[in-house]
């Protein structure tokens, strides 16, 4: 009996023995069960956790100390898993590591999870955790060392408690949604080696005392709202190796402290409003491989001390105020791979250095340094050369002319020389260059003709030369360049014909030869580039017949315009009969047998050969018979219209007419010619009428403008010219308005039709009901102004706008608020584009002497006869519209002890960090500072003093949709 007494006494006692041994010995199992319970795994990743298994340690994804069976990490890093992270974890006493990046997890963050004593590392980065980060999830941390939340959707503030964990060693909470000011306690955690907080909407200074974290290596503020000055005291982190606090607010000069970070390898301080000359102490840093203080305000020359960088690889001083030449010591710079010093002022040659540079990518280019792949080492002079592969030297003011060895850099596949001023041809050399994929070169000064070695660079897939002074035929050797999908060679003063080869070109997309002097006819082959999607041929000399079939089904007229011979539905125009044997007579030749040789026409004469086909016999009798009974039925309409009106002004349309337009058919000085663009209805008034001064709308350097109705009711604006002795003829008065007629956007004021005598112009343009910009801005009352998002899109569609007329190579010059019109949905019309056209070839000072009414407005190189005139200007007073728009503020206000220029005062502020204060103040701070500063930085850029340091409108209207839409793009203005 006491036996079975003892026997049930240790069967009682038996499981507190066991679990003395063996504690919870199936707790880790079923804790990740229950975590598994609230997750969906679609891809059957977790299918080994097994409920039934004694210990977890052979499922996926877990790891155990092998004495002890206990679960010590769980990586699930990109399974796909989404739910919540249940409260089955905080059965896992011994975790050290608990990691579930890259999946969809969602919810807020458990608070509980660092009660684990043993938790080490906490990686929940990139999934969809949302809400704040929770007071007590850091008042509890003990021993956590690694923290990661990035790349979720946390908002709200970083608790204070946060200075608990000061056993942290890296903290990642970047790529969230936290706002607010750094908490205090931050520079506490001494043994921090890496804090990145990047990409969130942080704000307010950066404290001082970050001297504090002796052990920080790595730290990232960049795309943040911080502003106020760099700590003084930054120098004090001896170990950093990598500082970046780009894209915020930070202001003032550059601390002398940071000369210390001997070590540090990464400096970027891009997109900011830091100020002064570059210091000549930067060549103290000597480990920096990567230098990045692009888009801020410094001034001044390189300095020469930066040849002591001789480990720099990626080099950016972009969009800064630079002045001076680069120094030649740059050239001991022999590791650099990317450089940047684009929009900024920098004068002189070529640099001769380039060439002994062991440059990957030279980018002195508009956009950002991307990573370079690979990093070949630097050996013998030859390799060098083979290294380089993006050469970008685009948006400066160099000089001089293109090295005639490139062919030496035998791996180039980028070259961007566009934008400056260089001069001279375009060496054969270029042909050498075997991998180049992009090459341009527009918008400087080269001559002399395209050379025929160009079909020796057959990867070349762009090839961009417009806005130069080429001249000859273009070569018939492009067509070899059988992988091109964009030729630009617009703006030039090419001639001959368009070669055949061109249709060889089988990827071709867009196509671009306006604006030269291009002859003959063009090739039908074209018709068979399946591929192309923008042609233009305007403003040249072409005749013949257009291809049909494909894309030329579908051409937009304006893009075969200014070419009077060419025929075609497109043009509207037919093309005469062909015969296989025309009958040739030349009226200067006396041999009644014309000689198949003739020499070359001299500059005095002007030899014409009259083709005349019988079908064109034909022709000319048939007009003839038809200008006849045209002739009478208009005498008769004339003795009716005598009988039953004595009216000498009417402006009365007959329905029908040339050209699908309504027009009147008196011409006489009487009564003048009225077309109407869409064949409305007339109007019932007489001139007088029309021009009623009480109808009068307002009064600009062009004319008058007078509001009218047509018989069916719909309101018009007429502008009557006041430049009648400047118009040109008859002719060409109604060609260049016909020309503005056919243009149309959303944000630009349509032309309806025009009036016609020699003494009296009238344009009749849509009439808009919402008054114009000006007045808005300065002229509403306090409590009715246009908001922001009102403003910006007033800018933006301004933008669009500008950017259309440009693609139809027409300039505004005549850009201002009070020719922006605001309609009933608030959207902007910009009207007044296109009329210096009307007027003869004038010089620019009597141009900017009929628009002077355009008072800050207008571009400097207006004052100097040597520099082109060309679209930039619009992008000038767009420059100066913007800050107008952001600020509420004229141009030029006259005050009573001086005058302030807009521009001057915007710029100023900016350099002292004040720009939000220009904001005008009606807006009451009710606007978005990540979208003023910006707009007003480009306003800025637009109004640079040389012309090739403005961005054209179609990059403009990009960068505003950037702004405004910041996260479809990894880059913003700043």
């Amino acid at each position: 009996m006491r036996k079975l007494i003892k026997l049930f006494a240790f069967l009682c006692v038996l499981p507190v023995f066991i679990e003395a041994v063996y504690p919870t010995l199936n707790d880790d199992v079923l804790g990740l069960i229950v975590f598994k319970a609230d997750l969906h795994d679609p891809n059957s990743r977790l299918i080994s956790w097994n409920e039934d298994d004694d210990v977890p340690c052979n499922w996926v994804g877990v790891k155990c100390n092998p004495r002890t069976n206990r679960v010590t990490e769980v990586v699930l890093d990109g399974f796909s898993l989404s739910g919540r992270i249940g409260r089955g974890l905080l059965q896992l006493r011994f975790l050290r590591r608990l990691s579930l990046s890259k999946n969809n997890f969602t919810g807020a963050l458990n608070p509980s999870l660092t009660c684990l004593e043993s938790l080490l590392t906490i990686d929940l980065s990139e999934n969809n955790l949302s809400g704040t980060i929770p007071d007590q999830f850091f008042q509890q941390c003990k021993s956590l060392r690694v923290l990661s939340l990035s790349k979720n959707g946390f908002s709200g503030v970083i608790p204070p408690s946060l200075s608990s964990c000061s056993t942290l060693a890296v903290l990642n909470l970047s790529s969230n949604q936290l706002s607010g000011p750094l908490p205090d306690g931050i520079w506490s955690l001494n043994n921090l080696r890496s804090l990145d907080l990047s990409d969130n909407s942080l704000a307010g200074n950066i404290p001082e005392g970050i001297e504090r974290l002796y052990n920080l290596r790595t730290i990232d503020l960049r795309k943040n709202h911080f502003s106020g000055k760099l700590p003084d005291n930054i120098g004090g982190c001896l170990l950093l190796k990598s500082l970046d606090f780009s894209e915020n607010s930070l202001s003032g000069s550059l601390p002398d402290s940071m000369q210390k970070l001997t070590i540090c390898r990464s400096l970027s301080l891009r997109a900011n409003q830091l100020v002064g000359e570059f210091p000549s102490w930067i060549g103290q840093m000597g480990s920096l491989e990567t230098l990045d203080l692009s888009e801020n305000g410094f001034s001044g020359r390189i300095p020469d001390s930066i040849a002591n960088l001789t480990l720099l690889k990626k080099l950016n001083f972009s969009g800064n105020g630079l002045t001076g030449s680069l120094p030649e010591s740059m050239s001991s710079c022999k590791s650099l791979l990317a450089m940047d010093l684009s929009r900024n002022s920098l004068t002189g040659d070529l640099p001769l250095w380039f060439s002994r540079l062991g440059l990957q990518r030279s980018s002195i280019s508009w956009s950002e340094i991307t990573d370079v792949a690979g990093n070949p080492p630097l050996g013998s002079t030859n390799a060098l050369y083979q290294n380089l592969q993006v050469l970008d030297l685009s948006d400066n003011t160099f000089s001089g002319g293109i090295p005639s060895d490139m062919g030496i850099f035998s791996n180039l596949q980028f070259l961007n020389i566009s934008r400056n001023s260089l001069v001279g041809a375009i060496p054969s050399s270029i042909g050498e260059l075997k991998a180049i994929a992009v090459l341009d070169l527009s918008d400087n000064q080269l001559n002399g003709t395209i050379p025929s070695e160009i079909g020796g660079a057959v990867p070349l897939k762009e090839l961009r030369l417009a806005n130069n002074f080429l001249t000859g035929e273009i070569p018939t050797q492009i067509g070899k360049c059988s992988s091109l999908t964009s030729l630009i060679l617009s703006e030039n003063r090419l001639t001959g014909s368009i070669p055949t080869s061109i249709a060889n070109l089988t990827n071709l997309q867009t196509l671009d030869f306006s604006l030269n002097n291009l002859t003959g006819t063009l090739p039908k082959q074209l018709s068979n580039l399946a591929h192309l999607i923008s042609f233009n041929i305007s403003q040249n000399h072409l005749q013949g017949e257009l291809p049909a079939g494909n894309f030329f089904n579908t051409i937009s007229p304006s893009s075969v315009s200014g070419n009077p011979s060419l025929c075609g539905s497109i043009v509207k125009r037919n093309c005469p009969g062909v015969l296989p044997k025309p009958i040739v007579l030349n009226p200067n030749s006396s041999s009644s047998d014309p000689s198949p040789h003739t020499g070359p026409l001299s500059s005095n004469q002007h030899q014409k050969k009259i083709i005349l086909s019988i079908s064109a016999l034909i022709a000319i009798g048939a007009a003839a018979l038809i200008a006849l009974g045209v002739v009478a039925v208009t005498v008769l309409n004339l003795r009716v219209r005598s009988s039953t009106s004595h009216s000498a002004v009417a402006l009365t349309l007959s329905g029908g007419g040339d050209d699908d337009y309504s027009h009147s058919p008196a011409t006489d000085a009487n009564s003048g010619k009225l077309v109407m663009f869409s064949g409305e209805p007339d109007f019932s008034a007489s001139t007088h009428a029309l021009l009623n001064k009480n109808c009068e709308l307002g009064r600009g350097g062009f004319g008058a403008v007078y509001r009218a109705v047509l018989r069916n009711g719909r309101p018009v604006a007429i502008k009557k010219l006041t430049v009648s002795s400047l118009v040109k003829s008859q002719e060409d008065f109604e060609r260049e308005v016909k020309k503005l007629g056919k243009v149309r956007h959303h944000n630009l004021v349509s032309l309806e039709g025009y009036y016609w005598t020699p003494s009296l112009q009238l344009l009749i343009y849509e009439f808009v009901s919402g008054g114009s910009l000006y007045k808005h801005l300065h002229e509403s009352s306090a409590t009715n102004f246009l908001s922001w998002h009102e403003r910006f899109n007033i800018i933006l569609g301004t933008a669009k706008s500008l950017a259309h007329l440009h693609q139809l190579n027409i300039i505004h010059y005549n850009l201002k608020s009070s020719n922006i019109l605001i309609d009933g949905s608030s959207e902007p019309k910009v009207g007044d584009f296109g009329l210096a056209k009307l007027l003869p070839m004038l010089d620019r000072y009597v141009l900017s002497s009929k628009i002077q009414s355009a008072l800050g407005y207008m571009a400097p190189e207006f004052a100097c006869r040597t520099v082109k005139i060309t679209e930039k200007c619009d992008v000038y007073g767009f420059g100066v519209l913007v800050l107008e728009v952001v600020t509420g503020k004229r141009p030029v206000e006259y005050m009573e002890d001086d005058v302030v220029v807009l521009c001057d005062m915007v710029r100023g502020a900016l350099e002292e960090g004040r720009v939000e204060q220009c904001v005008d103040g009606r807006l009451r701070g009710d606007f978005p500072g990540e979208e003023a500063i910006p707009v007003m930085k480009l306003g800025l850029i637009c109004t640079s003093q040389v012309p090739s340091n403005r961005p054209d409108m179609g990059e403009v209207v990009n960068i505003l949709e950037l702004i405004r839409c910041p996260s479809e793009s990894p880059e913003e203005l700043g």
